[in-house]
């Protein structure tokens, strides 16, 4: 190695640098590991007490077994969190993808996601969250605002000859902006955006220039 003069400043910076980097990556590796044992869990659980006939007697059992484990592990055992890992198990019943995911994302992410009613939700939510690293909070946000259903109905009124780009309304602060806001309900969703959009797209589906129009709605 070569000599380097350092003053205390510059060695400090440095080593501060190493000791973040590496608890960074503990950190990681923790949250992976606590990830893939909750699956695995659910999966054990699934399989052995609440398959088949033994449904019914599972679930009392499973109570029983909730209670043992908050006695020795604590209050992540409860039974509603028991609950959430046999569902993590049947809805990513991949473990090559839970591996995956798990690197980048906390169980308090896949709790969010869990509800959600489809596979392509789910894994939208997932990578969107991984992609722009965000929070619980800001995850919740996305999910609430319905970032994927929006994104999903704007896209089907895009045909293979508009200029307009697939996913360039994938952010729901763009839709808000055209009018289409969160709050609708289902069954108004769909018509909302088919409405707001229509005269966009006729008016910008030849010639729609992306750049302006996303530097004029920033």
């Amino acid at each position: 190695m070569k000599n380097i003069q350092l003053d205390e400043n510059s060695l400090f910076t440095h080593i501060s640098k190493i000791i973040e980097k590496r608890k960074n990556r503990a950190g990681m590796y923790a949250n992976r590991e606590v990830t893939l044992m909750y699956w695995e869990i659910g999966r054990y659980i699934g399989s052995v007490l609440l398959g088949g006939e033994r449904a019914e007697y599972g679930k009392k059992i499973l109570v029983t077994l909730s209670q043992q484990l908050i006695n020795k592990y604590g209050s992540s055992y409860e039974l509603r969190n028991l609950r959430r890992m046999v569902q993590f198990d049947e809805l990513f019943p991949n473990l090559s993808i839970v591996s995956t995911l798990s690197t980048q994302l906390s169980w308090s992410h896949f709790i969010e996601i869990l509800p959600l009613e489809t596979e392509k939700a789910r894994l939208y939510y997932a990578n969107d969250a991984i992609t722009r690293n965000l929070g619980i909070c800001e995850l919740r946000n996305q999910i609430s605002r319905k970032a994927y259903e929006r994104r999903e109905i704007a896209n089907t009124q895009l045909k293979e000859t508009s200029k307009v780009p697939f996913n360039v309304f994938k952010d729901p602060y763009l839709l808000d902006t055209l009018g289409l806001k969160e709050n609708f309900l289902e069954a108004n969703l769909e018509k909302a955006i088919l409405t707001e959009l229509e005269a966009f797209i006729l008016e910008f589906g030849h010639g729609f220039r992306t750049d302006a129009f996303l530097f004029e709605m920033a």
